[in-house]
Parts: C-alpha cells; structure tokens; sequence
C-alpha cells in the first residue's frame, strides 16, 4: 500500500526545515524559487542538492547556465519568502527588486543579506516525478554567524533556537 499525496503532505508539515531562495541566471534574466528542499550531499568535496519543479522557469534557468545559488533566509525575511514562493503573484526579474544581490563564482544572483549562501555549479539530475533533484558543486559559501535562521514549520514560518541558545 502506498500513501495518498494527502496523507504524505500532512506529514511532511511536521518535518521542520530551513527556506531558502534558489537563484539562477544573468541580470536581466535572473529568477529564483522559494525552496525547503535543500540539502547537504558530501563535504569534501562540498556537494548540495536542491528539489526543483521541472514547470518552473528557474529550473530551465539552472539548466541552461549550469549554474544556482542557496540564499538560506534569516528570521525576519519571511515577506522575501512569499515573494519568491508566488504568494504575491510577481514573477522573474521583478522578484529580485526588494533586496540587494550580488554575485560570487558562478554568477548566479547570492542575496546580500542572506543568513547564508551557496555559489553552485550543477553536477548531476536525477529525475524524480514532477521534480528534479539537482546537486551542485558548491564552488564558494558565505555565511553571518549572528543571523538566526527562518523555518518553515506546520505550514508557517519558524524559527530555530540552538539547545545552546546562541541565537
């Protein structure tokens, strides 16, 4: 017996994980997906991996330049969230204007506020129903320390507090 999409995703809600922005492309053609579908695969030689729908335009964008970014979003962050999850109906180029970005190895777009980030460079696809699973070389990582990462938990933004209570 399998599990009904229904009964997958009501238990899914109860997985905590951390939202990220997944960005590709060149300014002027740059977009980005609000994604919990991110993980770590080796650290020596870094290696990521990210879940992206094959309907949508970033995942093309990835695929064509070989290239993405992980922007792990702070607390604080959760309206950049929406805007690139499509809760507020703005696509593509548009989506980046409500926040500074730059650009590291690869050129794809790396959110200057980003608790921390991922430079990538796809290695390998493995097809997956509706999704790709992309895994990257991670070519550079930045990170600030003091920021306090946003979750996505029981269908609403969270966040984490160390046991040591660093945050």
């Amino acid at each position: 017996m399998n599990a009904t999409p229904e009964a997958f995703v009501a238990a899914m809600r109860l997985l905590p994980a951390g939202v990220t922005i997944v960005t590709s492309g060149p300014v002027g053609r740059r977009n980005g997906f609000t994604a919990t579908a991110v993980c770590s695969v080796a650290a020596d030689p870094p290696h990521l991996l990210v879940c992206a729908n094959r309907g949508m335009e970033t995942h093309g964008t990835i695929l064509e330049t070989g290239h993405f970014a992980v922007n792990v979003l702070s607390l604080g962050q959760e309206a950049l969230a929406d805007r690139f999850g499509g809760r507020l109906g703005i696509d593509g180029e548009a989506r980046f204007q409500a926040a500074d970005w730059h650009t590291l190895a690869s050129g794809a777009p790396i959110l200057v506020s980003a608790c921390a980030a991922f430079d990538c460079r796809v290695t390998q696809r493995l097809t997956v129903a509706t999704h790709d699973v992309i895994i990257g070389r991670v070519l550079a990582a930045t990170d600030r320390e003091a920021a306090a990462p946003l979750a996505y938990l029981d269908r609403d933004y969270a966040f984490c507090v160390p046991a040591g209570g660093r945050y």
